[in-house]
């Protein structure tokens, strides 16, 4: 794949091979982010476990200190006075089986999606639409909940879900490269901090292989372990 010359020019600043600690890598990244939109700043960890086994599935969702930089649309299912609760929490779109048939004739028009569980019946007959989107509400994600409210602030306030893939990554977004460098840094603590509290206990072997940072189009810069995970 050939790389346009901005992204050549960047990575003239980085060593493949090295492992640059925290506070390089991020100022590497942001120095590469050269683009006319405020780029996202990406982390990738690579995990020793097996998502095909369900102990190993790292799933759920934490909130990153300083936000991240991204507004989130919030849909809610929920009924009389919880729909009240979720608007006045912030949620742009509330309904019941109106909600459902909007989404059902393909209108989608937002990032996450939480439901009281007297609603699940009605949610889901949207999973084969929902799930392959990753909005599909999870009790795991505290997105099937009683407390819409908190749910909705959550969204609102800078709450990042994260999944496993089936090779072992965890992508995620930690903020956007306009950040100053300590934000990023504290967003990227709080993100790694909770993969490392969802450890499965049983586990053998290494479970934090590699960390990377990157921005949505620019530089990818490997980071070493132990300036990820020391306090």
């Amino acid at each position: 794949m050939k790389q346009g010359k901005r992204l050549q020019e960047a990575y003239k600043s980085v060593d493949k091979n090295t492992l640059y600690s925290l506070d390089e890598a991020i100022k590497l990244v942001k120095q590469g982010a050269k683009a006319k939109f405020d780029e996202t700043v990406e982390i990738a960890m690579n995990l020793g476990v097996d998502p095909r086994q369900a102990d190993q599935m790292i799933r759920g969702a934490v909130s990153l200190p300083n936000g991240t930089g991204k507004t989130l649309r919030v849909a809610v299912f929920a009924k009389g006075a919880k729909q009240e609760e979720a608007r006045k929490a912030g949620a742009d779109i509330v309904g019941e089986e109106d909600l459902m048939n909007e989404i059902l004739g393909g209108k989608i028009n937002f990032d996450r999606c939480i439901a009281t569980p007297d609603m699940m019946g009605v949610v889901g007959r949207l999973g084969k639409i929902l799930g392959p989107r990753g909005l599909m509400p999870n009790p795991k994600l505290g997105t099937v909940t009683m407390d819409v409210a908190e749910a909705v602030k959550a969204a609102k306030g800078g709450q990042v879900q994260y999944r496993v893939e089936s090779t072992g990554i965890i992508h995620a977004g930690v903020g956007k490269a306009s950040f100053d460098e300590a934000k990023l840094k504290e967003n990227i603590k709080a993100f790694v901090q909770a993969i490392m509290r969802a450890k499965p206990a049983g586990l053998k072997g290494n479970y934090l292989k590699k960390v990377a940072l990157s921005s949505t189009q620019g530089i990818g810069v490997k980071v070493t372990l132990s300036s990820v995970t020391e306090n």
